[in-house]
């Protein structure tokens, strides 16, 4: 007799619009990358809507070729009966090959790719016959200016563009000027953090006896009552080491006996082959100073123990697409310092001579040079001191603004000065700002802007002609190239 096992029968209400099918191209959605964890966010947070199946991306996955339903563990997390996610872990990005295939398989209804557009190539180059019969929606990540006019076929090719910061929503705009979309499909859908995971741990938490534990075991045992926080990669655009400088610098200028009582907190690889020996450094640059690593992945509640524990979260990367560690910061009510760069900005919220959000345009791309200077309570911003012009053959330039070591300096130091009352206040205005309607930037609220692009897509999307004419001139000079002098 034959043992084969048949699938459980899933009740289905006749009455109940059936649930477009999205294909996501992005790392997988477990791994503990950023681009992961907002992926998984975004799925959770809308399952109740789409059906989800992934492309699951890593640099050597190591459930290469499998296929793995994971819906009954996300119906159990979401408490969403009908939830589908379906993942295809693949090491790299995949290929032309690897995507017709699992559109025969999964037929979605659209695609949506998230992560940088250089990744994705040979996605564009199959667009034509993509977007034939389903749309190719992108989530847009871009990190700073010059506006990347070697873009404009990524952009071109893809039928919603969602832009992870105000600055990038500009940078799309303006790379496509010869072609322009409209505004439905161009649109600020700013990353967003789950409230539930990251927020402020008060004594009627249920976590709240294991964190003082942890608090007073990590103060008492350290010797410290000021703690700096760092939470990135240990890469060259996000200048660790430029961070150890300052906090030299930053203790310099304190009597010893309360220079010996802060302490800066890395969460981070203590080496990478993309940054550097931060350990090196420590013992080069900072060997009387206290800078303590934390080098191992940790869960969300962990983390959210480093974040209640820390006075101030620092971000410093001289050109940054969003900056998760700074948002994060904010759920949990501590103050922000952040370099006035790329998505960063979005942190700042700086004001207009209305007391208006700013607005990024042509001729307004960018705030690094200062020319608003009221900003949010919550964050003390540093504005570049140089900027270069850095570059590879697939990413021909791109802005460094890098910051002065003794300008973060003043920035720790202003945090220090600021009563611990006064401190937290701004921290809960910082909360309260990425909760309300204005930011909006929970994991709620992301999903909700994204779903209701991807709806918008879905109902004036129409598909690609088999041929499009185009007229061949010769190429114009770029006039307003995104800088600012």
């Amino acid at each position: 007799m034959s043992q084969i096992k048949l699938p459980k029968l899933k009740k289905i209400d006749p009455n109940k619009p059936k649930k477009k099918k999205i294909l996501l191209l992005s790392d997988d959605l477990r791994m503990h990358s950023g681009i992961g964890h907002m992926s998984k966010e975004f799925v959770l947070g809308t399952v109740d809507k789409y059906d989800w199946v992934q492309l699951g991306a890593a640099i050597k996955h190591p459930e290469h070729g499998k296929i793995m339903d994971i819906s009954e563990d996300v119906q159990k997390e979401t408490g969403v009966k009908d939830a589908f996610v379906k993942i295809y872990p693949h090491t790299g990005y995949g290929n032309p090959q690897v995507l017709n295939e699992i559109l025969n398989i999964e037929k979605p209804d659209a695609i949506l790719h998230f992560t940088d557009p250089r990744f994705w190539q040979w996605l564009y180059n199959i667009e034509h016959e993509v977007r034939q019969k389903i749309p190719l929606m992108y989530y847009n990540i871009w990190d700073d200016l010059p506006y990347p006019h070697w873009n404009e076929p990524f952009y071109e090719s893809c039928d919603l563009l969602m832009n992870i910061s105000r600055q990038t929503q500009n940078i799309v705009k303006n790379v496509l000027q010869k072609f322009p979309k409209p505004d439905w499909a161009v649109q600020w859908v700013p990353h967003g953090v789950n409230e539930t995971k990251f927020f402020p741990i008060d004594p009627l938490h249920a976590h709240y006896q294991e964190f003082d534990q942890f608090q007073d075991n990590f103060k008492k045992t350290n010797d410290v009552d000021f703690v700096f926080f760092w939470n990135n990669r240990n890469i060259r655009r996000k200048h660790p080491a430029d961070l150890i400088l300052s906090f030299k610098h930053f203790c310099d200028q304190l009597p010893a006996e309360k220079a010996n009582k802060c302490c800066l907190l890395m969460h981070t690889q203590i080496s990478d082959e993309n940054g550097t020996d931060l350990m090196a450094v420590k013992n080069a640059v900072c060997p009387k100073y206290k800078v303590f690593f934390s080098g191992k992945a940790v869960d969300t509640k962990q983390l959210n123990f480093f974040y209640n524990l820390a006075d101030v979260t620092v971000n410093i990367a001289s050109n940054e697409g969003f900056g998760i560690s700074w948002c994060e910061s904010l759920h949990t009510a501590t103050p922000i310092i952040n370099n006035v760069t790329g998505g960063l900005q979005d942190g700042c919220r700086f004001e207009d001579e209305h007391s208006n959000w700013i607005e990024f345009n042509t001729h307004f791309p960018s705030n690094h040079d200062g020319t608003y200077q009221e900003h949010g309570a919550w964050v003390k911003p540093v504005f570049p001191s140089n900027r270069s012009i850095q570059g590879s053959p697939i990413t021909p330039y791109i802005f460094d603004d890098r910051v002065d070591f003794r300008e973060v300096s003043k920035a720790m130091r202003y945090w220090y000065d600021t009563p611990k009352e006064t401190r937290d206040h701004y921290g809960e205005l910082g909360r309260t700002w990425v909760l309300g309607d204005e930011a909006n930037m929970s994991a709620k609220g992301m999903s909700k802007r994204m779903a209701e692009c991807i709806d918008t897509c879905f109902e004036k999307w129409t598909p690609r002609k088999k041929f499009t004419t185009y007229k061949i001139e010769q190429p114009k000079l770029i006039e307003n190239p995104g800088v600012i002098l």
